[in-house]
């Protein structure tokens, strides 16, 4: 049962939220102004104080964004909440009057960065408050709002939108119980690119001393020639003039569907006459290499010492592509001809690449062995080289693997499915990946691994060095092993 939390002052006014089972929430809190009208595809704005006592008792807007598409909205269920004021963020804390002195945890979704949002249910905060951590759950701009590139000054709103968080965390999370200078940032999928990628950036300095990437990777980018290329294409097709101003006019509705078109084009691979040679990545809507915002591939800004004082804790599920090719049935109809074609679109040589695979992977079918080489393009070995690029940084680099196999539909150590152990939400209603056989126990260790890492920078194993590359696999016995794709990740540049 759920009581009225203590008010709590922020830099914009007074929030008063809930509090139950000794943790207090305070949910929908503005971080920015709403992003609509004349700010619309624009850097986020401050939000405008309020008069009297903000009513943080159920999330906020969600913001602009389409469905996932099936079979993905029943595996990943997420709301879709209406309202402006969607540049919003999420507290959950044991106690707001600790006096600056908690460590935090300020979470950044995934979902391909056009789907997600803070509230989705997975994602609570009450076990990190329970365990005397701070977590925040933001809410940041997708799609075209997010990551529309014009080539006109504006880039990467979507990334402005998490500095813009984090910068109202630095302000406000004392009044919360938290400590501003021990701040850990974490993100899956979409929110471990981001990660890494805030890691690199000259802006992102001073706001965070940890970091956290699961299913992330530091290439994840297109260059400015791409971007332009995609968001003159966008206003092509919905008939305005490739300007912000003119798209704003276009009702949201109708820029998400042909948001969602070209997206699906992008999974079945780009036209390089329309959108460049170098469209090479399934994501039209993705940061930008710009110069500014992003100034450099993130993985190269780690290697020139971007985030070298942060500690980062970085890992990736064995299985990542079982959840894009099962479900979909796309794996059982993978055969050798298509195989050697996928395998080479990563830039491999097919047959030397594939002998290192096979050789791993004795006896797997041609859709096994592509969802493992898709694993490690994307995920697996992209992570290995972002920990690689850190290899001279002042702070350590710690690895991990999730192994558990769910028994939902074939799915094995798919991508996404380590989240609820993270957050120890396994018995959330809704959660489709777990099931009711993911192991509470499993949950109890690799929580309590990282709330042991945003409290002190050591989630309980080896750092990943040149000399001994250790990491954490976990699974029903966890145990900490060395060099992890020791063969595969020979194959990649």
């Amino acid at each position: 049962m759920s009581v009225t939390s203590a008010t709590v002052k922020t830099a914009s006014g007074s929030v008063r939220g809930f509090e139950r089972d000794g943790v207090h929430a305070f949910l929908g809190i503005p971080y920015a102004a709403p992003p609509f009208g004349d700010r619309r595809f624009r850097p986020p704005a401050p939000h405008e104080p309020w008069d009297g006592v903000f009513q943080a008792t159920q999330y906020g807007a969600t913001v602009p964004k389409g469905p996932y598409p099936p079979p993905y909205d029943r595996l990943l269920p997420e709301p879709a909440i209406p309202g402006e004021d969607c540049l919003n963020l999420n507290v959950w804390t044991p106690d707001p009057s600790a006096g600056a002195s908690l460590p935090v945890l300020v979470w950044i979704h995934g979902g391909a960065f056009v789907n997600g949002s803070g509230a989705v249910p997975q994602y609570a905060g009450d076990a990190f408050a329970r365990d005397g951590v701070v977590c925040v759950t933001i809410n940041y701009r997708l799609g075209v709002d997010g990551f529309l590139y014009l080539g006109d000054g504006v880039a990467n709103c979507g990334l402005q939108d998490q500095l813009a968080a984090l910068e109202w965390v630095q302000t406000n999370i004392a009044a919360f119980g938290g400590d501003p200078a021990k701040v850990t940032i974490a993100g899956e999928s979409a929110g471990g690119m981001s990660v890494l990628t805030l890691l690199s950036m000259p802006r992102a300095r001073g706001l965070f001393r940890g970091a956290v990437s699961q299913s992330g990777s530091g290439r994840v980018v297109m260059d400015r020639d791409t971007g332009e290329r995609i968001g003159r294409e966008l206003a092509r097709r919905l008939g305005v003039e490739a300007t912000r101003e003119a798209l704003a006019t276009v009702p949201i509705e109708r820029l998400i569907e042909v948001q969602s078109g070209i997206g699906m084009e992008f999974q079945l691979g780009a036209d390089p006459e329309v959108f460049g040679p170098n469209a090479r990545n399934h994501l039209p809507f993705e940061p930008t290499v710009d110069g500014d915002v992003l100034p450099a591939v993130p993985v190269d800004g780690l290697a020139a010492g971007g985030g070298s004082d942060v500690t980062l804790l970085a890992g990736w599920n064995a299985e990542e592509h079982r959840l894009f090719m099962v479900p979909t049935g796309v794996a059982p109809m993978v055969d050798e001809a298509m195989l050697a074609f996928m395998v080479g679109g990563f830039g491999l040589d097919p047959e030397a690449a594939l002998a290192v695979y096979r050789e791993q992977l004795p006896g797997a079918t041609p859709g096994e062995l592509l969802i493992s080489v898709s694993t490690d393009a994307l995920f697996r070995v992209a992570t290995i080289r972002a920990a690689e690029a850190r290899f001279g940084a002042a702070r350590p680099t710690f690895l991990y693997e999730f192994a558990w196999r769910t028994p939902v539909e074939d799915l094995g150590a798919c991508h996404a499915l380590e989240i609820p152990f993270v957050f120890d939400t396994l018995s959330t209603e809704g959660e489709a990946l777990a099931g009711l056989e993911g192991p509470q126990s499993l949950a109890d260790e690799m929580h309590a691994a990282w709330v042991r890492f945003v409290a002190t920078g050591e989630p309980g194993w080896l750092p990943y060095t040149p000399e001994r590359r250790a990491a954490m696999r976990f699974d029903v016995e966890s145990a900490q092993f060395d060099d992890p794709a020791a063969a595969e990740r020979t194959v990649w540049p």
